[in-house]
């Protein structure tokens, strides 16, 4: 809760204490005018039990259960000495803090303890110590007693469920969120090494292959890999280095302007990209880092398993969806897959997974002529 706020509700407190015990100095100095009986002892000893009605009230939100039981004690005295005129508001203002700050384990017992007390008190100074009429109507007043005790601690065990509930409902969001923020972060993590290794993979498997019969072309392969093993540090020491501090550095997300790098990216590894972007200005942030990060799996696996090949890459927004389509040719010597069916592996899983995340479709697998196709759309309202 808020200082401020606790403040505000303090110093409600303290009036209600205050009140409470002008109140009851009031009933203290009352004269027998009306017929009911009234106290006639010594002024000091009522104004003293006037403060132990009401004074407690202001630190009731600190010892909740202490205070009950200090009120309930005054109030019962009061009740013997003909003090109150009222049905126990105090006990019922004690009550409520004790079934809102208490756990039931001990408001519930304070409850069948503060009952008895309060009711056994009223009837006993209205029928017995005084009787001014019947029993019947002592136990009424005992009974409204009981109720604003009781009504006061229901709804203060209610108000208690309800905040439970909601603090339930917060920590159940904020696990969802951290779940979330992992499964992006893995999503981001896995992309990021995926798609750098499989160039170097590739680039390493070219200069073992050449490096006795084509140094230069062996040169250039592990020049490749230098500057993909580089830029994937980079983007790894960025990633992690925003899970340690709040401060690091960002670098803008990437988006469909990188798309040219990814190509250039996959050139060097062997698969020659032709793509195609149209009408995508005014896209989200968040939808260009989809697009990007699903273009970058596409063309990931085709430089894993299909290199050198060529590649046809289009992403095209139209009015309601973006439409990324990735299609590759496969190995020269690649046998023909009249089926279509969707392999397994992370890649895919996370394609699948930012597709569905925005609402969209995903399809991946064997092209009947050969070669390997990923069609994604997503939709693109609220995106411009």
């Amino acid at each position: 809760m808020k200082p401020r706020r606790q403040r505000h509700l303090h110093a409600l407190d303290l009036g209600a204490a205050l009140a409470l015990t002008a109140v009851y100095i009031g009933f203290a100095r009352l004269s027998a005018v009306d017929g009911q009986p009234v106290y006639t002892g010594p002024f000091w000893l009522g104004c003293l039990i006037a403060c132990a009605v009401g004074l407690p009230i202001a630190v009731r939100r600190r010892w909740p259960l202490a205070v009950l039981v200090t009120v309930l004690a005054a109030l019962a005295t009061a009740s013997f000495l003909d003090i109150p005129r009222e049905p126990y508001a105090a006990a019922g203002l004690a009550a409520y803090l004790v079934a809102l700050a208490e756990p039931a384990r001990r408001s519930v017992p304070a409850l069948a303890v503060a009952l008895p007390v309060a009711g056994g008190a009223v009837y006993l100074g209205e029928a017995v110590v005084t009787p001014v009429g019947d029993g019947q109507a002592a136990a009424g007043v005992a009974g409204l007693a009981l109720l604003v005790i009781g009504g006061a601690w229901g709804a203060g065990f209610v108000v208690r469920g309800r905040r439970a509930e909601t603090v339930r409902e917060q920590r159940r969001r904020s696990q969802r969120a951290l779940d979330e923020e992992r499964l992006r972060i893995a999503r981001e993590l896995h992309d990021i090494v995926s798609h750098n290794l499989s160039l170097i993979a590739v680039k390493a498997g070219v200069a073992g292959h050449v490096a006795e019969a084509d140094p230069g072309e062996a040169r250039a392969a592990l020049k490749v890999i230098e500057e993909t093993s580089r830029s994937a540090l980079a983007e790894m020491r960025r990633t992690l280095g925003v899970l340690r501090t709040e401060g690091t550095p960002l670098r803008p997300a990437p988006g469909l302007d990188h798309l040219d790098s990814l190509a250039a990216e996959a050139g060097r590894a062997g698969v020659d990209v032709d793509l195609t972007v149209r009408a995508t200005k005014g896209l989200a942030e968040g939808t260009q880092l989809t697009v990007y990060r699903i273009v970058q799996e596409s063309l990931t696996n085709a430089v894993r398993h299909a290199a050198p090949t060529r590649c046809r890459v289009t992403v095209e927004a139209g009015e309601r969806e973006v439409r990324i389509d990735i299609t590759d040719e496969g190995p020269p010597s690649a046998p023909r897959h009249p089926a279509r069916q969707l392999p397994g592996g992370h890649g895919l899983l996370g394609i699948r997974e930012r597709a569905m995340m925005y609402g969209g479709s995903f399809e991946a697998g064997p092209r009947p002529e050969g070669g390997f196709a990923v069609s994604v759309r997503l939709p693109v309202e609220g995106n411009r």
